[in-house]
């Protein structure tokens, strides 16, 4: 499988004052560091490597998570430094710890869906990225995304149009070819790289159909704590 690449490196100012002395990756979520709960998820989707791209408060992740061989996993990590990078940033300084393709997702999402499929896709797509989608239909946040066909026609999350029924899920593949546009060590949003892909016709759709779980606000972690309170992963 793919390396996973996990975002984990921004300030979470929505869930202040909570994440001013712990990064939102280590909130408690039904018992445990919420990032516990990713990482034994990826081990059972037979992921092996992840890269947590990390920031404000990241030196705690790191002390928590260590080497990720209590999870079964190789967890290397990448830090912005003293300046935000942005998602986009963040999955640029990485590569040099890559491959030509990995996964991302975010350090906030919990994604209950399996993985294997979505590589497969990926690759019959020939396409240079990939992005997982939801029929949202606005009920969780706002829907972001027309896909038809097995293809993003259009994804943008500043200007909604009625046509856009779907949502960006939280999980996409790239390949690390789609950064050579970009001009590193500046901020850049990974939404701007997706959206310039989708004009391009150059990012494929992949249509899940689990709802996912977020932690960046204080429904959203009481949601996922119900969530995963239900769930037995053999842990």
């Amino acid at each position: 499988m793919l390396p996973v690449v996990i975002l984990a490196g921004g300030l979470a100012t929505r869930l202040q004052p909570l994440t001013q002395s712990i990064p939102k990756a280590l909130i408690s979520v039904n018992g445990r560091p919420f990032i516990d709960h990713q990482l034994r998820f990826l081990k059972n989707q037979n992921i092996t490597d992840v890269i947590l791209c990390i920031g404000h408060l990241g030196e705690q992740i790191q002390d928590y998570v260590n080497d990720g061989s209590a999870f079964g996993l190789k967890v290397t990590y990448s830090v912005d430094g003293p300046k935000l990078l942005g998602t986009g940033g963040a999955i640029q300084k990485a590569l040099p710890l890559l491959g030509e393709n990995f996964f991302v997702q975010y350090g906030d999402s919990y994604l209950p869906v399996q993985y294997g499929p979505i590589q497969e896709f990926f690759f019959r797509s020939q396409r240079p990225a990939l992005m997982t989608v939801f029929r949202n239909q606005n009920q969780w946040d706002s829907s972001n995304v027309i896909f038809e066909k097995e293809s993003i026609i259009n994804y943008d999350k500043t200007t909604l149009v009625k046509e856009m029924q779907f949502i960006d899920y939280g999980l996409g593949i790239l390949n690390k070819e789609v950064f050579s546009l970009y001009s590193t060590n500046v901020f850049l949003d990974l939404a701007t790289v997706y959206n310039q892909l989708s004009k391009q016709k150059q990012l494929a759709g992949f249509e899940v159909f689990e709802r996912f779980y977020e932690i960046g606000s204080h429904e959203g972690i009481a949601e996922a704590e119900r969530f995963l309170s239900q769930l037995n992963l053999g842990e």
